[in-house]
């Protein structure tokens, strides 16, 4: 029976606080969708269910052959036959179980596959709106435990409801059949047998909340505290010692919520054996006495005994059947409700393709504010969004109005929060306009594919992100299908080719998290050798050389000459002098142009251009 119990006990851990959750019969139809494609496994499995239940209640019936038809008659031959008979279903039982359990995980693990997968895309194609408002962990959560927990209702929960009413009926018909009045007697201990069941699930049930999120705060410790960054806070402001005494603490908590579960599972364990054992006892004490009376066999009486060992574990796991149900239907609800986020940007459904050649770039009138969470979609879901400390909705950009001609440069300089990165969001259409248009190669940006749009344009950032991989990775993500050789060329397009070549596992060199063994300006140059591998017909570089030394600047701007040549560019910068080669530079203050013109007319006007490069180089243009 400890089996049976076991399942019992992890029915009754299940949160309770999905009782109040109303089957939705559409959420059901949807989710019947997507155990289609397996119904062939599904209905197999329901046939080794129902075979298993069946086996289960034979061997009690053959040892009761075995004593009243062989060993009180005194009849060797069927002894030995019934004996072999058991010990072939006992064969059968095992490869059934087996069979079971093959079609049981390509139930699971293809449906979690599915999900996983269409998660993990749909996520892919949201706009850069949803992941500035959307928290990381909440989404890893949705893609691993909600789909875990979504996979359990098509085995743990389908088999073990479909299981236990399928053995559940067998075992009661068959006692019924034996001795409706041992039988009877049976049934009137069952509330005895649940009461205790339901009162320590329920202190259960709160321990393993208890449990969980300790670990989850411990979890979050660890990762927050593990990678470079956490790592390097706590030692430059010399916390170790603290840190280990904080998760000592932590750790602690999860240890006596450890010892409490061990004792009132040790408490549940006794309770539902106590009960059973009495079970058991009536019925030995009631089958005895009709055995004396000749009312039953011996034989009957211990296969009923044996069947009373089959019958408490599925009746507990059946009382609580509504709360597995509805465990699996909100996990299913939260996946959904990822997949039913639709992209705030996405292609249009006559989309076209990016025309071939040179690339002029067109700011008409943009207005832009960035979106509210209600406009993300974000804002019912509450574990996945966080609240935004800035004000969502102000105007960010205001009339924009210029033109980038094909094969120049043009220039944006401004203070902080002029909306500058802004526009190099919204040509890559990470962002919709609110106002106006921004037009590539004469057509609006919106009327275009996003993989011809973003193959054309490449962008380097101030913060270069690089994945915890290797170098020849890292390159290779802008052209998969790029040589060794091809590599090390943009490399040493980019300045980074020496460098490279001295490093131990040269291209094989594995980067680190987030590019950390690397300097800024390596990181930098690695960047720019990625997007040169790219070739992309616009470029907009946002502040790449801002956090750098004037070695690495000097070696990055080598590079980004290489870069530019015969390009269309946007170059955003605080540094003037990355600036003052550009065709055309652009005043953004508060959304708004202010100034445009060349170096050389803006320093004569004397307005907001000339202020921010006297701020910086004390009005000695020789510098």
């Amino acid at each position: 029976m400890s089996m049976d119990v076991w399942m019992a006990y992890r029915s009754m851990t299940r949160d309770r606080s999905v009782k109040g959750t109303k089957v939705g019969w559409e959420l059901v139809r949807r989710i019947l969708g997507y155990a289609r494609p397996y119904r062939a496994y599904v209905w197999m499995f329901l046939i080794t269910l129902v075979f298993a239940s069946l086996l289960s209640v034979a061997q009690p019936l053959l040892f009761r052959r075995i004593i009243d038809q062989g060993i009180t008659v005194q009849d060797a031959h069927v002894v030995t036959v019934t004996a072999i008979i058991i010990a072939v279903l006992a064969i059968i039982d095992s490869g059934v179980g087996l069979i079971g359990r093959y079609f049981s995980s390509r139930i699971g693990e293809g449906l979690i596959y599915d999900l996983r997968t269409e998660v993990y895309s749909h996520v892919q194609e949201q706009s850069i709106a949803f992941f500035t408002r959307a928290q990381t962990g909440a989404l890893i959560s949705r893609l691993n435990s909600d789909v875990m927990g979504a996979q359990q209702a098509f085995t743990s929960t389908l088999g073990g409801v479909i299981g236990n009413l399928i053995s559940l009926s067998i075992v009661l018909t068959t006692m019924f059949i034996l001795s409706w009045q041992v039988t009877v007697v049976s049934l009137v201990l069952v509330p005895l047998f649940l009461l205790p069941a339901r009162w320590m699930g329920r202190k259960l049930q709160s321990l393993t909340r208890r449990q969980m999120s300790l670990n989850s705060d411990m979890s979050a410790q660890m990762s927050e505290r593990f990678n470079v960054s956490g790592a390097l806070l706590v030692k430059l402001f010399g916390r170790p010692g603290d840190e280990a005494s904080a998760f000592s603490d932590r750790a602690a908590q999860v240890r006596d919520v450890g010892v409490s579960m061990a004792m009132a599972n040790r408490w549940f364990f006794t309770a539902l054996t106590l009960v059973a054992s009495l079970a058991t006892a009536i019925t030995y004490g009631l089958g005895g006495n009709l055995v004396i009376t000749g009312v039953l066999t011996l034989g009957t009486l211990l296969a009923l005994v044996g069947l009373l060992a089959q019958l408490y574990g599925p009746l507990t796991a059946l009382s609580n059947v509504r709360v597995d149900v509805m465990t699996a239907l909100v996990s299913f609800e939260r996946v959904f409700e990822v997949l039913d986020l639709p992209p705030m940007v996405r292609d249009a459904p006559d989309a076209r393709e990016l025309k071939d050649g040179p690339l002029e770039v067109r700011f008409e009138k943009v207005g832009f504010r960035y979106p509210t969470a209600e406009q993300v979609s974000l804002a019912s879901l509450e574990s996945i969004a966080r609240e935004e400390s800035t004000q969502a909705g102000a105007d960010v950009l205001d009339g924009v109005d210029f033109t980038v001609e094909a094969g120049t440069m043009t220039a944006i300089v401004g203070p902080s929060g002029a909306g500058k990165t802004t526009i190099s969001a919204l040509v890559t259409r990470l962002y919709d306009v609110t106002e106006g248009a921004v037009r590539v190669g004469g057509d609006d940006v919106r009327e275009l594919t996003l993989g011809s749009l973003r193959g054309s344009v490449g962008v380097v950032t101030q913060d270069a992100h690089l994945f915890h991989d290797t170098i020849r990775a890292n390159l290779a993500y802008a052209s998969p299908g790029a040589t060794d050789e091809q590599l090390l060329e943009a490399c040493a397009a980019a300045q980074i080719g020496d460098l490279i070549a001295a490093l131990p596992d040269g291209l094989g060199t594995v980067v680190g998290d987030r590019g950390y063994r690397l300097s800024g300006g390596e990181k930098q140059r690695i960047a720019l050798a990625r997007l040169l591998l790219k070739a992309p017909r616009v470029l907009i570089l946002d502040e790449a050389t801002a956090h750098l030394d004037s070695e690495s600047e000097a070696a990055v701007q080598r590079a980004l000459d290489q870069a530019l040549q015969g390009r269309t560019a946007i170059v955003i910068a605080h540094r003037l002098s990355t600036v003052r080669r550009a065709q055309q530079i652009i005043v953004l203050v508060d959304g708004r142009i202010v100034e445009r013109g060349t170096h050389e007319d803006l320093l004569a006007a004397g307005g907001a251009y000339a202020d921010l490069y006297r701020t910086q180089f004390d009005t000695d243009e020789s510098h």
